[in-house]
């Protein structure tokens, strides 16, 4: 049985030549919601809800944002929980889960890539990409300038200090910050 695009994601399975015209579609069809997004003269904050909505494909809570300009690359793979803040300018680069726990503010210019490509230069030219998902806990705050990368787990209750690069795991109730991030006391 042939695995589906949407299944090959799930799975983190390397996507290659084989979902390449749906791959491409997926993202060009999320562009141009993020791009309405980003220019749609909106009036109201439920108006700018309902258009993250549609970029995400799910009901974000009545009582989270995600303030514009904002950039995506598919949208679907995108939750966020309650009482959420996602600042000016963030990037998500959702190939795999990127999942965003309640209460959690988010600063401006953050990036959350969980996009991963092979290591092999000749294997990079094949533009082959998989994802490996990030999930960031409830009570959570990343500074501005925030880069999460590739399968990091961020747990509950953590400060991420403004210009760090996650690089590794975050344990509950603690304090991480530079490049590559450490824990801070």
């Amino acid at each position: 049985m042939a695995k589906t695009f949407r299944g090959a994601l799930d799975a983190g399975e390397w996507i290659g030549p084989e979902f390449r015209e749906e791959y491409d579609s997926a993202i060009l069809e999320c562009g141009l919601k993020v791009q309405r997004y980003n220019c749609t003269a909106m009036t109201s904050v439920k108006e700018m809800r309902d258009a993250f909505s549609d970029i995400s494909g799910k009901r974000i809570p009545d009582d989270s944002v995600v303030i514009f300009p904002f950039r995506c690359d598919l949208g679907f793979n995108i939750s966020i929980g309650k009482d959420v803040l996602v600042n000016y300018n963030c990037t998500f680069l959702d190939t795999a889960k990127i999942s965003i726990g309640d209460h959690t503010k988010i600063g401006p210019d953050c990036h959350l890539v969980t996009a991963v490509h092979p290591k092999d230069h000749m294997e990079r030219r094949t533009h082959i990409v998989r994802g490996a998902p990030i999930t960031i806990g409830e009570d959570c705050w990343l500074g501005a300038n925030v880069t999460v990368l590739p399968g990091v787990r961020i747990g509950d209750r953590c400060i991420i200090g403004a210009g760090s690069v996650l690089t590794k795991d975050v344990p509950d109730d603690s304090m991480w910050a530079g490049n590559p991030a450490r824990p801070i006391h």
